[in-house]
């Protein structure tokens, strides 16, 4: 069973699970976890995705109920009317706060088929909201830095924040395509995680029905937040939202 955030009679909010898929692919065709039929299962009604997460990625994706709906939120994705904040667990320790803007060339869309060498422009804020440090060898250096922070896309380009983070030396564990893999393992046989530790938490928009503005929330769950409680940065959790708002993200 889906949880949902929220529902009314033009859209419904749900906070995905890492692992789903949100539409069918051939690229992993053999997938039985698909977000949108199970959500038109759960709610009896066809639904319209407006945006899109990884298969990894788990939080706050938002569904139209009408095509009108549809054309209203895809808008404001597309013009970047929508905020959008996301948490993650990278390698190392990034600075305390800054922007990634580097353009991004056009990925293979698991969707649709074609693929382009094109760069498109690509920016991304980041906070640091806490560090911890292990005693332990798991790459070059004789300890272990790992750092939660918080992302704020500006643009929407496939894998955007994977790849962002991949570029300033601070992967997201977890990340099969763009991370390291020892470090991945580590959090296996560690802490039994097998998830890509980056989950979408908030999203900002506008109603399509008058405007009204609307916040939506979904908390870190599931083997996120045993990391989480394992690295204790629970207070930093907590904070999370305040530190955000100091550092304009």
């Amino acid at each position: 069973m889906l949880t949902v955030l929220h529902r009314d009679d033009r859209l419904v909010v749900i906070d995905k699970p890492s692992g789903w898929l949100v539409h069918r692919s051939n690229l992993d065709r053999h997938e039985t976890r698909i977000l949108v039929q199970a959500l038109r299962d759960q709610i009896g009604r066809h639904v319209h995705p407006v945006h899109r997460l990884d298969k990894g990625t788990s939080g706050v994706m938002l569904f139209a109920l009408d095509t009108e709906a549809a054309q209203d939120l895809s808008g404001q994705f597309e013009r970047h009317e929508v905020r959008k904040r996301y948490l993650a667990i990278v390698r190392g320790w990034p600075p305390e706060s800054g922007t990634i803007d580097h353009p991004l060339t056009r990925e293979r869309d698991a969707y649709a088929d074609g693929n382009s060498g094109e760069s498109q422009p690509a920016l991304t804020a980041y906070c640091r909201l806490a560090s911890a440090e292990f005693p332990v060898a798991v790459d070059k250096y004789p300890t272990a830095r790992y750092a939660l922070v918080a992302l704020e896309p500006h643009t929407g380009r496939r894998h955007q924040l994977r790849r962002h983070m991949k570029l300033i030396a601070h992967p997201i564990i977890g990340d099969a395509t763009h991370g390291k893999g020892i470090h991945n393992r580590f959090f296996q046989t560690q802490f039994g995680c097998h998830r890509l530790l980056l989950a979408c938490t908030d999203i900002h928009f506008r109603h399509p029905e008058d405007g009204r503005a609307l916040h939506m929330h979904a908390p870190i769950g599931d083997q996120f937040a045993a990391v989480i409680r394992e690295f204790g940065w629970d207070d930093a959790l907590r904070l999370a939202r305040s530190a955000c708002l100091a550092a304009g993200i």
